[in-house]
């Protein structure tokens, strides 16, 4: 009779660890798929922030957050204003793999984030957040720049099993 394997005890850690890799899989995913045309496309009225400075300011302040809670290896600063697409992608990647490893030591430590209250959780549902507001903001200023994202891409953002 063969014996059935213990399933193994869920790791809280992990499994926020591995959901902060997939929500900036699905940032990189949306970049990657918006319109070329989009990405310096102006804001309806000429105001706020076009694509590319929101997705920097994504980056820029994941390293403001790197800087607070002491990293000492933080990516370079974009330029909102001559950042490249391929930079962009460039520099999200390289800010959440430090991100996620200022989270792995404080899940696996004590718990806290220096500079952030009240714990690594919240930090890790903060930075997730914040993507998420930004990632609405870029379709709908793709939407309505006139360049919109294809509605299989909008789909794809949520399909976070697969990502």
């Amino acid at each position: 009779m063969a014996t059935k394997k213990a399933a193994s005890p869920f790791a809280l850690a992990d499994a926020l660890l591995h959901a902060y890799g997939t929500n900036n899989r699905i940032n990189l995913y949306l970049v990657q798929n918006l319109p070329d045309e989009a990405w310096r496309a102006k804001a309806p009225g000429g105001k706020g922030r076009d694509i590319a400075s929101i997705v920097v300011h994504i980056h820029n302040v994941r390293l403001m957050w790197l800087k607070a809670a002491g990293a000492t290896e933080i990516p370079a600063n974009l330029d909102p204003y001559i950042a490249t697409k391929a930079q962009a992608l460039e520099a999200l990647d390289a800010s959440w793999k430090a991100l996620e490893e200022a989270l792995r030591s404080a899940l696996n430590g004590d718990g806290r984030i220096k500079g952030f209250k009240p714990d690594a959780a919240s930090f890790f549902a903060y930075l997730v957040a914040h993507d998420a507001h930004h990632r609405g903001q870029i379709t709908m200023l793709a939407r309505q720049a006139g360049h919109p994202v294809s509605q299989s891409i909008m789909y794809g953002m949520w399909e976070w099993g697969t990502r």
